[in-house]
């Protein structure tokens, strides 16, 4: 029973340590920097304004051309330097047609559909600016986005800059709109602080910039090509600098079931970088950023998960040792897993009714999150033997 003990606190630490641990380590140790005044910023030259180029890899976005165009020419950007790049390959819709005489506009366009990763590995090629921001159709950008993200690379060592995904959140939000809105705004918290401990680890996809030529193409098969193109330039030596006020605005998911959908490819998406990104868990050679990854990234898509799994049996035979209802340690933690665990069923059952306790939104919003770890390693596992099979294939 000892030893079932120390199998519990270890999962129990890994846990907390994963989701609130590191966000108190990071704060605490911003804090200790700043009272001894260490990492100080490298002043910045306010008068760098490099021409840029605005990436859009678009497949049948017609009904957001005219929204992102809009947007796109209202920034605060001046407009002789910022290029419009759009990649509409395989699109159908008509895109590209409605893109054409937009000024400062660049549309590349094949009949194949190669996916976005084909489109953005072929777009590059025609990509002459410096630096190169990338930005979804169907997301608006705040005015002054570009220039605060261009601001940044005013410093030599970073080589790329992530913007915030903000969600819009209406009262009416389901469950998918109030705990990822949640959700964002912790991320952008433990965002600022690892900037500013050394590198965020990992841009969004919705709003990211990167030195033009640290850009190297992406397996085809890549399910996060944000993530990957972001960390492969922090490998390179260079940091991912953050600026939350540099955003983006996106509806959150239509309901749970299309959130838990998107979340299991990211996860399966996060696993197959983990296993790309492998060097980068080698503290040794890669030092503070290494610690912020598996802290911050490996944790989540791997260990942590299994863990929670884990706690639910082993707290059970501790507290039923102890006494169940005798609300000892053991029994008291097992309760309030069950009490967790119902709040996320509770929320499940309110998920598209009209119901305002959001409260019980975030656990189940935390449990469609892990949930989607343990489907996303079975998609990755099923599309890694896909993968093999059709190699093995044209080995033969």
């Amino acid at each position: 029973m000892e030893a079932l003990k120390i199998i519990f606190w270890i999962l129990l630490f890994i846990a907390f340590y994963t989701y609130v641990g590191y966000g108190i380590l990071l704060f605490v140790i911003i804090k200790i920097r700043r009272f001894l005044n260490i990492g100080k910023k490298v002043a910045i030259d306010p008068n760098y304004e490099p021409e840029v180029t605005l990436f859009i890899a678009a497949y049948n976005e017609k009904d957001y051309v005219e929204a992102k165009m809009k947007n796109s020419l209202e920034l605060d950007y001046p407009k002789e330097k910022l290029n419009i790049v759009w990649v509409t390959d395989g699109s159908d819709d008509g895109t590209p047609d409605l893109l054409k005489g937009y000024p400062n506009t660049t549309v590349h366009h094949l009949d194949a559909r190669n996916g976005k990763i084909g489109a953005m590995n072929r777009g590059m090629e025609f990509v002459k600016t410096p630096i190169v921001i990338f930005s979804d159709a169907n997301t608006n950008l705040g005015k002054e986005s570009v220039r605060r993200i261009v601001n940044l690379f005013g410093n030599k060592k970073v080589g790329c800059v992530s913007g915030e995904k903000r969600i819009i959140n209406k009262e009416s939000d389901v469950a998918s709109g109030a705990g990822e809105g949640l959700y964002w705004k912790y991320e952008s918290a433990l965002k600022k602080w690892d900037a500013e401990l050394y590198s965020v680890v990992g841009a969004a996809g919705e709003l990211f910039a990167i030195r033009t030529d640290l850009y190297r193409h992406v397996e085809k098969d890549t399910l996060l090509d944000d993530f990957i193109i972001s960390l492969r330039v922090a490998q390179d030596g260079y940091t991912i600098q953050y600026d939350p006020e540099a955003y983006a605005i996106e509806t959150a998911s239509a309901n749970v079931k299309e959130e838990l959908k998107r979340k299991i490819r990211i996860s399966a998406g996060g696993i197959q970088s983990v296993v790309r990104l492998s060097s980068l868990l080698n503290i040794f050679k890669y030092g503070t950023l290494s610690f912020q990854y598996i802290s911050h990234r490996v944790l989540r898509w791997t260990l942590t998960p299994l863990c929670l799994l884990l706690l639910i049996p082993i707290s059970f035979v501790l507290a039923y040792n102890e006494g169940i209802f005798d609300f000892g340690l053991y029994s008291v933690l097992f309760w309030l897993q069950m009490l967790f665990y119902i709040a996320a069923l509770t929320g499940w059952f309110l998920e598209n009714r009209s119901t305002r306790i959001k409260i019980l939104f975030v656990p189940y919003y935390f449990f469609i999150m892990n949930l989607s770890v343990v489907l996303g390693f079975f998609r990755y596992m099923k599309k890694s033997q896909s993968v093999n099979w059709e190699r093995a294939k044209r080995a033969a």
